[in-house]
Parts: structure tokens; sequence; C-alpha cells
């Protein structure tokens, strides 16, 4: 094996291991002043959840004052909170949505 082949074969074996990139959690937090109607809307709409399981999710932002959305990738993530920040205001709603890393 030359010298050059045997450097490809550690830069490809170096490749394949990359570390998967860090998640982050997408989390609703509990105000009082955005309609529950309107969460579960949220939640179903950005998020892609069930009527039924965005209910639960609301009901975890209102009792426990969050409640997470999903785990995204960092550009997902930070898409899916100014998606969400946008079009709460857009209805005038105060509620907030953020990230933190996983």
């Amino acid at each position: 094996m030359s010298t050059r082949h045997q450097d490809e074969a550690v830069l490809e074996d170096e490749a394949i291991h990359a570390e998967p990139p860090s998640l982050y959690r997408v989390l609703l937090l509990n105000d009082d002043y955005t309609p529950m109607d309107f969460v579960i809307h949220v939640l179903q709409r950005f998020f892609a959840m069930s009527r039924e399981r965005a209910t639960e999710i609301m009901l975890k932002v209102h009792h426990e004052g969050r409640g997470l959305c999903g785990l995204f990738t960092r550009d997902i993530a930070a898409t899916k909170v100014e998606q969400v920040s946008a079009f709460a205001r857009r209805y005038q709603h105060p509620l907030a949505c953020v990230m933190e890393k996983n």
C-alpha cells in the first residue's frame, strides 16, 4: 500500500466517525392570555401533531409552565421558533416559543 493510499484511507475513516449534529428542544411557554385553542392550532400547524397530542402538550404548558414541541437540529429549531413567534404576533398573542440545547 502506498503512502498516498494509506492517507486516503485514514481520511475516509475519520469522515465515517463524524459526530451527529446537536439537537435543540423547542418549547412553548405559558402565559395568561393566549387562548388554549390557539396553542393547539400552533402545535398542529407547525409541529404536525394530532389534535389529541397537541391538546396534551397544551395542557402541559398550561399546568407546568412549558411544553416540549420537539427535538430538531439548530437551524430547524430556530426556524420553528421564528415561525411560531411571527404567527403569534400576527394574531396579537404573547405566546413565547424558545429553543434550548438538549
